[in-house]
């Protein structure tokens, strides 16, 4: 349980995130973070902390295509990447035949995506997204900020509290990144 929220501004993706760990009925605060870089990549987690830790620490990232289809990349090359690194740390799944993995946000080259648990990838039109099960409240947020000339860390913050303050599986302190400044 967790919320994950980005947004796209000036080419640079920005994305923050809560410190809950749930289970049950329990809540941890983490200090390891569920967003952080990875090369020109930015990347924020739910779903699972030992996923998120493959994501920082073992998942090599192919270079993104200087030119060309970036989605296309991501739904191929870098998903299929993506799919060794986690079979190889124990975590994908199969259930039946279909692979499953986990849900996170991915930032780069000044696009958003979200990666599903079924390795789905999605660009999302409107320039922000948010996963995990304080989603819905937090997109509510960004989308009351989107044209008031906020800076992109306030309205992730707005996000984020948002979530927070509706949902139990939500806590902070709040954690950022953002894709590198060109």
């Amino acid at each position: 349980m967790t919320v994950i929220v980005g947004l796209v501004d000036k080419n640079r993706v920005h994305l923050g995130a809560d410190s809950a760990g749930v289970s049950g009925l329990q809540l941890t605060v983490r200090a390891d973070g569920k967003t952080f870089r990875n090369g020109p990549y930015v990347m924020g987690f739910t779903t699972s902390f030992r996923m998120g830790q493959l994501l920082r620490y073992s998942f090599q990232p192919p270079p993104p295509p200087p030119n060309g289809d970036l989605h296309g990349f991501m739904v191929t090359t870098w998903t299929n990447d993506l799919r060794i690194c986690l079979k190889d740390g124990g975590w994908a799944r199969k259930e039946g035949e279909q692979e499953q993995a986990g849900t996170f946000l991915v930032g780069v080259l000044g696009r958003l995506f979200s990666i599903w648990d079924d390795y789905q990838v999605a660009e999302h039109a409107d320039g922000y997204a948010a996963v995990g099960c304080g989603d819905e409240l937090a997109l509510g947020a960004l989308h009351a900020t989107a044209r008031l000339g906020m800076a992109p860390r306030a309205r992730l913050t707005a996000a984020l509290a948002a979530a927070d303050h509706h949902s139990a599986g939500v806590t902070g302190p709040y954690l950022f990144a953002s894709t590198p400044k060109k």
